[in-house]
């Protein structure tokens, strides 16, 4: 069985558009995306609808909830929050269409599978937590304790935007990286594709080229923060650009 992973389009749909087209071509049985679809991208209504449309299994995403609860905590978020990220709260959920809304609001935040023998967990952080960043570097003794609680054989997690393929205490851990807001310095989508059988399991990860000129041209246009073209542009989180 072929899976196409994704994480964290960021309602990027010109690189979720390339990402999809690249998983067709290669012929994959189903795709699995690990969370944060919405949010700094122009386009949070059409990547859901995409998502939906193309039956793309899904959990929600830390930012994702964050976009879905903007109205309530707006107020507490604007004492600690960089007031640019409460924009891109406030401007994605205004965006999403109702059918959008209630579709993000239905999805689990893990979910759990039995797939050719292997057992899975999907997660947007870890097996413990919607806001931990697993990435290359987690130290084995960390990875080593999720493992205890997380049940599974294969890990699948973003949120960290950080590809990775990891064995650690007989639990694969693997992370396909950012579709639409990459912040490791290269600006291409990234994903991967995931091959099982009851006695296999082989990852390859992808960095694709995309319309990125389009993607900040529509940033511009609906009167976003600058700064979200320059993360595009440039490949760096919001945190990153701030902190120069």
């Amino acid at each position: 069985m072929r899976i196409g992973l994704i994480s964290d389009i960021h309602a990027n749909l010109q690189a979720l558009e390339a990402v999809l087209d690249h998983l067709q071509e290669n012929r994959v049985d189903t795709i699995w995306n690990m969370g944060d679809s919405v949010g700094y991208g122009a386009y949070p209504d059409e990547v859901l609808q995409r998502v939906y449309h193309d039956a793309i299994l899904s959990i929600l995403g830390n930012y994702d909830r964050k976009v879905l609860r903007i109205k309530k905590k707006e107020k507490k978020w604007a004492e600690h929050k960089i007031p640019e990220k409460l924009v891109a709260f406030h401007w994605a959920y205004q965006q999403l269409s109702s059918t959008c809304r209630d579709y993000l609001s239905s999805l689990p935040e893990q979910i759990r599978l039995n797939m050719t023998g292997w057992r899975i967990l999907i997660v947007h952080g870890s097996p413990v937590s919607r806001e931990e960043h697993l990435t290359p570097s987690t130290p084995v003794k960390r990875l080593e304790e999720l493992s205890l609680v997380a049940g599974a054989e294969i890990v699948l997690c973003g949120h960290s935007h950080q590809p990775f393929n990891r064995q650690v205490a007989g639990t694969r851990y693997i992370n396909p990286g950012s579709v639409g807001r990459p912040d490791d310095g290269d600006y291409r989508t990234s994903h991967a594709i995931l091959e099982l059988d009851a006695h296999k399991l082989q990852v390859t990860h992808y960095r694709l080229d995309y319309d990125v000129d389009t993607a900040i041209m529509e940033i511009r246009r609906r009167g976003l923060p600058e700064e979200f073209a320059t993360m595009l542009k440039q490949g760096r989180s919001l945190d990153d650009l701030k902190n120069r």
